[in-house]
This record gives C-alpha cells, structure tokens and sequence, in this order.
C-alpha cells in the first residue's frame, strides 16, 4: 500500500498518500490481511513465483504431477492439502504436533491420514528453504530429536494463518491482541465515522 499516514481521530478524517491527500467524514478500514510466514532461512528468497506459495486454488495446476508440502495442520492447511492431491503425486504435510494430533476439525483429519497421496512429516518445522535460484528442498527440523531432515520439493505451500494489515492504525483504533480492529455489531469502531 502506499498509505503513509492516517488520522481517524478528528471529525474530518485525513488519509495522506505518497501522492494524494484524502479528507472525508467516514472511513471504512477493509485493509485486509497477509499471510503468515515462518521467517526459516532463506525463505525470503523463495516468495512470490519462486517455489513458496500461499494459494492452493491458484497454483495446484502447475504442480500437476509433482511433488509439493504443507506447512501447517489447521483446517486450510489439510483442506488446501487435499485439494493439492487432485494434481500432486505427492503431498508432505509438516506438522509441529505430535503423530496424530492436528490443528483441523476431526473430518478432515479422518480423510487426510487415510488419503495415499498424503505424507505426514509430525513433530516438524522448516529450518531453512534451499534451491539455486527456484525452492527445491524444504529442510525440516524435528522438534524432538533436532534432526534435519532435507525434503525434495517442487513447490511449498505455507497454511500457518494470517497477520492483519492493521498496523497503520495501531495508535488510533481498538485493535485485538493480534491486530484485528474491534468492532460492535454493527461494524463500528471505538471512533465515529470508522467501520
């Protein structure tokens, strides 16, 4: 975004740009959110087109007889899992918990342990993302043991939630204990004229 400064406080409310100064008497925040990372080595070299991805939907089909991984056990993360083995011949799932225990709702866990193309990697986090110019190995860690263990991956898929893009706003406005803006039931902020 190119928002560089907000002031929501008064009854005129100023949302300055690089480029242009806005004034109005409502703002409606509908700032969106960002996907969490797991901030391993390297994985900043790997983002956007360069093996790491955040969308099953969108790039499921250009892993079409590949093998990939998930990073995460929460609902997304075994649905989105799933939906990969429509095209993946291969699915590693690295899970943090223990055999067995999962993030996601108990149907779901049920299907993913018994689906073939699913491999679950349990008591793991990445330590590092390696390629030469495109990801092709997720390292894991195992939490137990301390044992690295590289993975040949074709793409990696990170489910591991999101982070609210709510920073700007963070002196200003009621906001959780993990960035989202409070709300009444009507959509209304701690200050008038913010939604």
């Amino acid at each position: 975004t190119d928002v560089k400064n907000v002031d929501l406080t008064g009854d005129t409310k100023i949302v300055e740009t690089f480029r242009n100064r806005f004034e109005s008497k409502v703002v409606i925040i509908a700032t969106g959110v960002k996907p969490r990372i797991t901030k391993a080595k390297n994985e900043e070299n790997y983002l956007f087109d360069k093996g790491i991805s955040f969308c099953a939907t969108c790039d499921a089909a250009a892993n079409t007889g590949k093998t990939v991984m998930v990073i995460g056990s929460g609902d997304a993360a075994i649905e989105e899992g799933m939906f990969l083995t429509k095209f993946a011949d291969k699915v590693y799932v690295s899970v943090i918990h223990d055999t067995g225990k999962m993030d996601c709702n108990e149907i779901a866990k049920g299907e993913a342990l018994s689906n073939p193309k699913m491999e679950f990697l349990w008591n793991t986090v990445v330590d590092s993302f390696e390629g030469d110019g495109h990801l092709d190995t997720v390292v894991l860690k195992n939490l137990k043991t301390d044992e690295l263990n590289p993975v040949k991956v074709d793409t990696c898929f990170e489910f591991i939630g999101y982070l609210p893009n709510t920073e700007i706003f963070k002196d200003q406005i009621d906001l959780t204990d993990r960035g989202y803006v409070l709300t009444n039931e009507i959509m209304e902020t701690n200050l008038n004229g913010v939604f």
